[in-house]
């Protein structure tokens, strides 16, 4: 089979690979039925390896060169142990999250940050590619009426969630989000979905903003001709945002939305960097702001297919192309060349 694998920084190619072996007892075979592009996968190819370990991984033992993949659809085709509602032949999205089980995390059910985990398509084979082999711990049946396509941004927009649970937002809040790309529109329709009153958006990407304007944005500012602190301060009756989530990992917006939070505040980050930010502490501890990390997802995925199910949550404007596997590495560049034209690309793996 072909697969979309990573060899080092600037190395993608499409290698013709065995198919996978029978799963073992704790995994699941899946024929891909798409599989999503992630801003991860476009950093690993243009900076990394960051999130991938050069060596083997100490939960999987997989090294690279290792396929890309992480935000997949599809159908299981074989069962290394049987798994309650989960057959051969259900369709299935992916939980990504790989995990120890036995770790302090992983006992309290906060599987996301075991404490050695990682995650399919970064510390094991992915799902670019025909087959991929995944913990049957993380299929996530899809629900009737949700399409394979859809089901392949159910990741994408559990970090939305996640972001939004983890912010607490209730009905009536105001939320300020830094960022329009994929996990800004997924928070911009979690917080829909929790009754936010207030929605304001800063993307200086033309097409990102008017994304974000049809989607139901109160207000987009482009920030390279506003004062985005100042106006949302001024639109909230001079108080600011119960919420802003950052979605960049830029450190100079991670600065903007800490001082931009009205007093106790909530500041969410949910976009990874390698640089550092600045923190004023003046700028915390006297306005009692709370800061909190927000990594991916915690048992969002089956939320978000049931959002699609019954019909809460339209996903369709997340997803602007569709490309065959083949093509994948013109994807990558695309991406790389002028990501403000696309959210979301999916791959579809061609059967031979």
């Amino acid at each position: 089979m072909h697969a979309l694998r990573w060899h080092a920084k600037g190395e993608l190619h499409l290698d013709d690979v065995r198919e996978p072996a029978p799963p073992l007892p704790g995994q699941a075979a899946i024929a891909v039925a798409y599989c999503g592009i992630c801003g991860t996968d476009l950093h690993e190819v243009a900076h990394g390896p960051n999130l991938i370990r050069t060596g083997a991984h100490p939960l999987t033992g997989v090294k690279p060169p290792i396929t890309l993949g992480h935000e997949m659809s599809g159908t299981v085709t074989a069962l290394g142990s049987p798994v309650p509602g989960i057959e051969i032949g259900t369709r299935v999205a992916v939980d990504p999250c790989l995990r120890c089980g036995v770790c302090r995390w992983c006992t309290r059910g906060e599987y996301h940050i075991c404490a050695k985990g990682g995650s399919v398509g970064l510390a094991s084979d992915g799902g670019f590619a025909s087959h991929a082999t995944v913990p049957v711990e993380g299929l996530v049946p899809i629900p009737e009426g949700v399409s394979d396509q859809l089901a392949a941004l159910a990741e994408p927009l559990a970090v939305g969630l996640h972001a939004i649970r983890r912010a607490g937002v209730q009905p009536g809040d105001h939320v300020l989000l830094l960022g329009a790309g994929p996990i800004g529109i997924a928070a911009l329709l979690a917080a829909e979905l929790a009754g936010a009153a207030g929605i304001y958006v800063s993307e200086p990407v033309p097409a990102r903003a008017r994304t974000a304007a049809e989607l139901g944005a109160t207000v987009v500012y482009d920030p390279g001709v506003t004062d985005v602190r100042r106006e949302v301060f001024l639109r909230t009756g001079r108080v600011g945002p119960d919420v802003v989530v950052e979605a960049t990992g830029l450190p100079r917006l991670v600065e903007l939305a800490v001082t931009t939070a009205r007093r106790g505040g909530r500041v969410v980050l949910c976009g990874i960097s390698g640089a550092s930010a600045s923190l004023p502490i003046t700028q915390i501890v006297p306005f009692e702001r709370t800061i909190l990390g927000s990594l991916g997802y915690h048992f969002d995925i089956p939320r978000v297919l049931d959002l699609m199910a019954t019909a809460r949550l339209d996903a369709t404007p997340l997803l602007t192309g569709v490309r065959p596997l083949s093509a994948g590495a013109d994807a990558f560049a695309e991406l790389a060349a002028d990501r403000g034209s696309h959210l979301k690309i999916l791959l579809r793996p061609e059967r031979s």
